[in-house]
């Protein structure tokens, strides 16, 4: 699967994660001692999936599975044709539904998560409420990971209880690798 291509979506509602942030994502988890992430075994939630490149990404580095959350119609189309071209359907999951509804519902996903990977457009601003969402449905694992992507320019208030292990940017883009500390 590694190195397999994936559709991709031309719905202008949908930022697709360019490769070279992707790359130095997997990069960062697999290499930095602040981190060290083992994919193996890991349980993944990507948050505004779009067509699933993040997550389809670690279940070819050995993830557990993933549920992928995201709300677009046309998009979730592409993300069904990309986990039917890559044969994985038995470690995925796609929860067609707004993100910020479906966690308020407070969802019982009968897991704990050792990776939530949220990219919500750029324009959301309401990143702290999303977080504590996380936080309350206590979606993360005790030793999980969240990752924020976001513009680079975007300067969002995060709960106290959420520490910054690494912040990196790139282009456009800024990406927080975070947990919660209680």
């Amino acid at each position: 699967m590694k190195g397999a291509s994936v559709y991709l979506t031309k719905n202008k509602n949908t930022r697709p994660l360019k490769d070279l942030v992707r790359e130095s994502i997997f990069n960062l988890l697999i290499h930095s001692s602040k981190i060290s992430f083992k994919f193996d075994q890991a349980n993944i939630l990507d948050l505004y999936a779009g067509t699933g490149s993040f997550g389809l990404e670690c279940i070819s580095r050995d993830a557990e599975s993933v549920f992928f959350i995201e709300n677009e119609k046309d998009t979730i189309e592409i993300l069904e044709k990309n986990i039917r071209k890559l044969k994985i359907k038995e470690k995925t999951k796609i929860l067609p539904k707004d993100v910020f509804k479906l966690l308020k519902k407070n969802i019982a996903f009968h897991k704990k998560f050792n990776l939530i990977f949220c990219d919500p457009p750029f324009k959301l601003m309401n990143i702290k409420k999303l977080i504590e969402l996380i936080f309350d449905n206590k979606c993360l694992d005790k030793n999980g990971i969240i990752i924020l992507h976001r513009n680079k320019t975007t300067v969002d208030k995060l709960p106290e209880y959420f520490e910054i292990i690494e912040e990196r940017k790139y282009g456009m883009s800024k990406i927080i690798f975070g947990r919660f500390i209680t």
